[in-house]
């Protein structure tokens, strides 16, 4: 298995090597989620120059999200069982080579097969990136500053790639938005054979869980393209309800191969732990509402304040402040002292705020007085939320499972956009459609008074999902008391476990991760 040296001591060259395996993983990580955002504005440039029609340019996004999301598990399964530095450089190189395809695309078939290969790859990338940081980052003050780091990223690399996107288009071509993956990923592989260790593996090597493979990606894909497709031609589809419904067959199919399955792709113990679980809900909770905040704010600048592209990623840069300062003080200062406990409800609660705050725009509004400060009480939520959900999904996982564990992170994030998305588009789409029906005759200014409402009914709902999530996660997440026993118990067993390993074979594989207490 590839793993990365250990955090706990050693010569001042590794202590380096561990913050440049922080930088690499990094920048994997920001290429993945860019692209979940920075070709949205490049669609409309790619359109007039390949000519395809309106209703094919939904699927240059969702190709992406569909293998994306569909193979995450898989992806991260390989990672455990190909080792990580492999599998990491094989996902830079695919997702590079995909994003070149995309760039170089002379028909709109061409650009949606490279999409889907980004997102295939970027399946395998994403897991594997978290599982490297999971298991060189054990030492509780690195940890804490390295997924301080990652949740930042994680949280604001859309918002990036809003800015991005808008630079490149306006000032470039919509084809660099896809050509600047190659860019980074070149220098995340050289990082990556720099920096990124192998060990040998110890003890027989795992077997893939095919069938359990199989039944996850195909509910996972049903899942998001059930959601895609309401996006597109509604909920009164019957192909939208087909597919979910065959999602949720085959996602039960799957949990129940799982509890008997030799090799299983998902060990149950990785979910079922009570913590962990409430990590992947407020994950998949807070990207319902990212992905709503920069998808109606976004229409709002653009159309009702009239905002170009660049301006409209310039008015996120706020928020991605906020949204890092508070990433460093919850991992560094306030998890440490209060836990995910009080830490996530606290993010979920002003993300609900800040969403309630952009109710009030209107066509009258401005940026500064009106959009400013609910996009920086947004970015203190995600800031507050991200990373404490990260770290504790990820935290006492076996260095085995760590793949799947950080897998199951990307899952949620993906799932919680696509369903977000969705809901919140359909929600505002039909608030509009109402709205110019009381308002007769429908003139310009009625138009988009009638965008502005849908937006609002949007940010309603968005709240309304920020505060669930703070109700599931402060009944869900355990007290800091309890974690700290449960944390002292899994060190002394596995303490007991290296003991009796060493006086068996002198020298053992390597031990799970110590599980530490927030």
């Amino acid at each position: 298995m590839t793993q990365t040296s250990p955090a706990t001591s050693g010569p001042p060259a590794v202590a380096s090597r561990r913050w440049w395996t922080l930088t690499t993983v990094a920048l994997a990580q920001l290429m993945v989620v860019l692209d979940s955002t920075v070709v949205n504005i490049a669609l409309p440039s790619a359109q007039a120059d390949l000519g395809f029609s309106d209703g094919d340019r939904q699927w240059v996004v969702t190709a992406y999200s569909l293998a994306f999301g569909s193979l995450l598990l898989l992806g991260g399964r390989l990672s455990d069982l190909m080792g990580r530095k492999r599998t990491f450089v094989i996902g830079l190189v695919g997702f590079a080579l995909a994003s070149a395809l995309g760039g170089a695309a002379g028909s709109f078939g061409t650009l949606v097969a490279a999409r889907a290969l980004q997102g295939a790859f970027g399946a395998l990338l994403a897991p594997t990136a978290l599982a490297v940081l999971t298991t060189t980052f054990t030492v509780p003050k690195e940890r804490a500053r390295a997924f301080g780091v990652f949740g930042a990223i994680a949280g604001a690399g859309g918002a990036l790639g809003l800015l991005l996107g808008g630079v490149l288009t306006e000032n470039a071509d919509w084809r660099w938005n896809l050509y600047i993956n190659v860019v980074i990923a070149v220098v995340a592989v050289v990082g990556a054979v720099l920096f990124l260790h192998t060990v040998p593996r110890q003890g027989p090597r795992p077997k893939l869980d095919v069938p359990g493979t199989v039944l996850v990606s195909a509910a996972l894909f049903s899942l998001v393209y059930g959601f895609s497709n309401a996006e597109a031609e509604g909920w009164g589809s019957p192909l939208t309800w087909g597919f979910l419904a065959a999602s949720g067959v085959l996602l039960v199919a799957f949990v129940a191969w799982q509890r008997r399955a030799e090799h299983a792709l998902l060990p149950l113990s990785v979910v079922l732990d009570r913590n962990r679980g409430a990590a992947y809900l407020s994950v998949t909770i807070a990207g319902a509402g990212m992905f709503g905040i920069f998808l109606f704010v976004t229409y709002y600048l653009q159309t009702s304040l009239a905002y170009t592209p660049i301006q409209t990623g310039v008015s996120f840069l706020p928020m991605i402040g906020m949204l890092i300062l508070a990433a460093q003080l919850s991992t560094n200062v306030f998890v440490p002292r209060f836990g995910p406990k009080v830490m996530v409800p606290f993010g979920m609660l002003l993300g609900a705020a800040g969403m309630l705050y952009l109710t009030r725009l209107g066509l009258d509004s401005t940026y500064a007085r009106d959009v400013l400060p609910a996009l920086m009480v947004l970015g203190f939520g995600m800031g507050s939320i991200m990373p404490a959900s990260i770290q504790t999904a990820t935290l006492g996982v076996d260095r085995g499972h760590a793949g799947v564990a950080s897998a199951m992170v990307n899952t949620g994030q993906q799932v919680g956009g696509s369903i977000g998305t969705a809901l919140l588009n359909t929600l505002a789409a039909t608030a509009t459609t109402g709205y110019v029906a009381s308002h007769l005759p429908a003139d310009a200014r009625t138009a988009a008074e009638a965008a502005v409402h849908g937006y609002a009914t949007a940010y309603s709902w968005g709240a309304g999902f920020f505060l669930l999530g703070a109700v599931l996660a402060v009944t869900l997440f355990r007290t800091k008391a309890d974690t700290r026993a449960r944390a002292e118990a899994a060190a002394a067993r596995a303490a007991q476990a290296d003991d009796a390993g060493a006086a068996d074979a002198g020298e053992g594989s390597p031990a799970p991760e110590p599980v530490v207490a927030h």
